[in-house]
């Protein structure tokens, strides 16, 4: 029976900053707690447009997991992972590279979007145009039913749930189906017999896709179904055949309202980062040297705070007394820019203490990092290494 499932991964870029924090792990950290979650070093991913020069992914890697840590993702209630140390994501990259059509790969938006912003860059390779398929590859063989993704990572979302689709069409076909999934409606019960046909009825004719989230709810009751039955029902309810890969479901995430120095997006490119662990002389001297409203050239000149990128801060960090404190003050002159930054100094501080502290422990303890690490490699291969057999068999290479 499948459960539901969490999978997500970043590339290694190093230390991480506190975008990253407001973009995504403190979704990861909230996650943890609701499902059972894997999240993911995408090493591979990174060659994808670094494969000239790999030199720093080992390092980045191990800077990034205790970032990951520092923030609050927990080893006891998530799986930690490197992706190349699970080769069965190859495996199921190659074997999904025989039956995806080139112009799939071809139109998936930021394909061209790459190419033109790295020009620098030489990606005429398979890897660039084929990284959408690792992509999907490292979520199937985990059969993830939620990719947490922003608005512009969707279309990823649904070219993996097309490619389920077309796996389970063209390889989920056993001899005798439709016999066997009828038998296993009748082992169903009657009562829940009549509401499985209700619902396929509903979904196949009707195209009403919450029939199908009913119907998986109604198989999810019954005690001691068979794993084959499951696979029979869900692919007989939606049309196909059995459910050997699950298409996954996007959980939409809020883009990061985390600002930069400059008040651009906080990013590495653009140079205006404070990282998670980043000490506390630094955070305050690149706070206090922040562009403010230029109309505010003396300390007697009235501003607006919505001209200045420290306002974006305070949104971030200041409760709506403090903020309401910046508004009046700026407007009125009553209080300087270096009296302004202060606030947001001090919740910058306040959040990172934490942080700090947590991952001391894994700067003290190297090989405390590599333990965890090696422990999520091994349960994430468990879990492909079942997919893998479930795959190799419905594509005829199962060799018993």
């Amino acid at each position: 029976m499948y459960q539901e499932r969490v999978l997500s991964g970043m590339r290694p870029t190093g230390s991480l900053h506190l975008g990253h924090y407001h973009g995504v792990l403190k979704n990861w950290v909230r996650l943890q707690h609701d499902y059972p979650c894997l999240f993911f070093v995408a090493d591979w991913h990174a060659l994808t447009t670094n494969y000239d020069d790999p030199r720093g992914i080992d390092g980045a890697t191990w800077d990034m997991v205790i970032d990951w840590l520092a923030a609050g993702v927990d080893p006891e209630k998530a799986v930690l992972f490197i992706q190349s140390q699970v080769p069965e994501h190859a495996e199921l990259h190659l074997l999904l590279s025989m039956m995806t059509p080139l112009g799939w790969l071809e139109r998936v938006p930021t394909y061209k979007d790459q190419q033109e912003k790295l020009t620098h860059k030489d990606l005429t390779t398979y890897g660039f145009l084929g990284y959408p398929l690792l992509m999907s590859a490292d979520i199937l063989i985990y059969r993830a039913d939620k990719v947490p993704v922003g608005e512009d990572q969707l279309p990823h979302v649904e070219f993996t749930r097309e490619l389920a689709r077309r796996f389970n069409h063209m390889y989920g076909r056993e001899p005798g189906f439709e016999e066997k999934a009828k038998e296993a409606v009748k082992r169903l019960g009657s009562k829940r017999a009549r509401s499985y046909e209700h619902f396929r009825t509903r979904f196949q004719q009707d195209g009403d896709a919450g029939a199908v989230a009913k119907a998986h709810a109604l198989l999810d009751e019954v005690e001691n179904l068979a794993h084959e039955d499951r696979e029979r029902l869900c692919g007989y309810l939606e049309g196909t055949g059995k459910m050997i890969l699950v298409e996954p479901g996007a959980l939409l995430t809020e883009a990061s309202k985390m600002p930069g120095l400059d008040g651009q997006k906080m990013s590495k490119s653009y140079n205006n980062t404070i990282t998670l662990r980043e000490d506390e002389a630094s955070v305050t001297q690149k706070v206090k040297r922040m562009p403010t409203d230029p109309a505010r050239v003396r300390r007697t000149d009235a501003g607006d705070p919505a001209r200045c990128p420290v306002w974006q801060l305070h949104e971030v960090y200041s409760d709506d007394e403090v903020k309401g404190w910046v508004q009046a003050g700026c407007r009125s002159a009553g209080i300087g820019c270096l009296e302004c930054k202060q606030p947001v100094i001090d919740g910058i501080l306040r959040e990172q203490a934490p942080m700090r502290e947590r991952a001391q422990r894994y700067l003290d303890r190297p090989a405390l990092l590599r333990e965890i690490v090696a422990a999520g490699n091994d349960k994430a291969r468990q879990l492909a290494r079942e997919t893998m057999a479930d795959v190799r068999e419905a594509m005829g290479l199962g060799y018993r």
